[in-house]
């Protein structure tokens, strides 16, 4: 008999309905989807979301979605087979939640998230106070004035500028954790701007600190904006920048400090070569190059090199540099005495043409000055006027 209702069994397995997959709507998918994104926390965590300012953001999101899921019973009902953590069980989500908690403040906290349109569900309706924060940081950077004294900033950004030239300072990416200072400087919509001012921290209402800054841009303006509302525009404009502090340590010395990191030398050579151009200006024809090598060495064969007139050299005067950029700063050199750069062609061993662009006819002092110019930041404009034999 019971093989008999094995075999009835068998033959009716073939017409037997398939479980059709329930249809849910594009809601209860979002909630099922927000609900496992808790739940991966929770078993990584080894506890339900919470809350608190010492919390990580995820974290604080995660407590606040799961207290809208617990309090409609709609959600519970359709997640409770799946809540195998008994996290919907909860009498409530941290040890004392409060009951005040700002979700604007929590959704600007989140904005320099990429992915902040999935983890800011409909669960909790944080989408729609995403544009009251960017509204609110973007009225803060536009609402400029004319910066009454600027004439005692104009020269800090000219001396910013020539450092960034020679390579005394970078410009990196913001690091949106860093802290604004007093004293440094930033790069925004394409414009430098420097924090002047920074006032005393305060606590915002919903738990964060913040603090009032006098933000100066190198076009004459400046802004009274938070500190937040700082960082927030940066991380939203791709091209922002931080403008690093000039490297410490001498720029131009024989004697390094310790930590310094050797850069290189700039050589001035005179040329020993019988061409009439060089006979006839012999103590004006100078040749101004960098290397990171010795200069010695360097002109250990000049007279094989069309660089060096096929002829040997005498070095006139070195500066050891630190912590610069060698191929800037000879650039800049080379820029400064473009109008005294001579225009002669001459042929190497090999008989080919080849046109040296490294000798000037420029005065040793010109040199020196120079130098000096970039060595105090006031180099910026400045070009050599064969004319008056000056830089101007």
């Amino acid at each position: 008999m019971t093989d008999d209702l094995d075999a009835l069994a068998d033959d009716l397995a073939e017409f037997a309905t398939e479980d059709k997959p329930v249809a849910r709507s594009a809601v209860d998918e979002r909630v099922i989807a927000g609900f496992e994104d808790i739940q991966r926390f929770a078993e990584q965590a080894g506890h339900p979301p919470r809350h608190g300012d010492d919390k990580d953001i995820f974290e604080r999101l995660y407590a606040v979605r799961l207290e809208s899921l617990i309090a409609n019973p709609a959600y519970v009902a359709l997640l409770q087979s799946s809540d195998h953590q008994g996290l919907l069980n909860e009498a409530s989500t941290a040890s004392e939640i409060d009951d005040d908690i700002d979700l604007d403040a929590l959704a600007s906290d989140l904005e320099d998230l990429d992915d902040l349109d999935d983890v800011a569900s409909d669960i909790t309706e944080l989408k729609h106070v995403r544009p009251v924060a960017e509204k609110r940081a973007a009225e803060e950077i536009a609402n400029r004035e004319t910066c009454a004294d600027f004439d005692k900033f104009k020269p800090l950004f000219e001396q910013v500028q020539s450092e960034l030239d020679v390579g005394l300072r970078t410009t990196r990416p913001p690091e949106t954790s860093a802290e604004i200072e007093a004293g440094r400087f930033y790069i925004l919509s394409g414009q430098k701007a420097y924090v002047a001012e920074v006032g005393e921290p305060f606590k915002q209402d919903y738990g964060d600190w913040d603090a009032r800054l006098r933000v100066v841009f190198d076009n004459g303006t400046e802004s009274n904006l938070l500190m937040r509302s700082l960082h927030r525009a940066m991380s939203k404009d791709k091209s922002s920048r931080t403008i690093s502090d000039p490297t410490a340590g001498p720029l131009f010395t024989d004697v390094s400090a310790d930590g310094d990191e050797a850069s290189g030398i700039i050589y001035v050579l005179r040329s020993k070569s019988n061409l009439p151009v060089v006979t006839a200006n012999r103590d004006l024809l100078h040749k101004i190059g960098v290397t990171g090598g010795s200069v010695e060495r360097r002109i250990a064969n000049a007279k094989l090199e069309p660089t060096f007139l096929m002829a040997d050299v005498e070095i006139v005067t070195t500066y050891e540099l630190y912590n610069i950029n060698r191929v800037k700063l000879e650039n800049l050199l080379h820029r400064v005495f473009e109008r005294a750069r001579l225009e002669i062609e001459i042929k190497d061993r090999f008989g080919h043409p080849v046109t040296p662009r490294e000798w000037f006819l420029v005065p040793l002092f010109a040199i020196d000055e120079a130098v000096e110019r970039i060595r105090d930041g006031t180099i910026k404009g400045v070009a050599y006027d064969p004319a008056t034999a000056s830089l101007q």
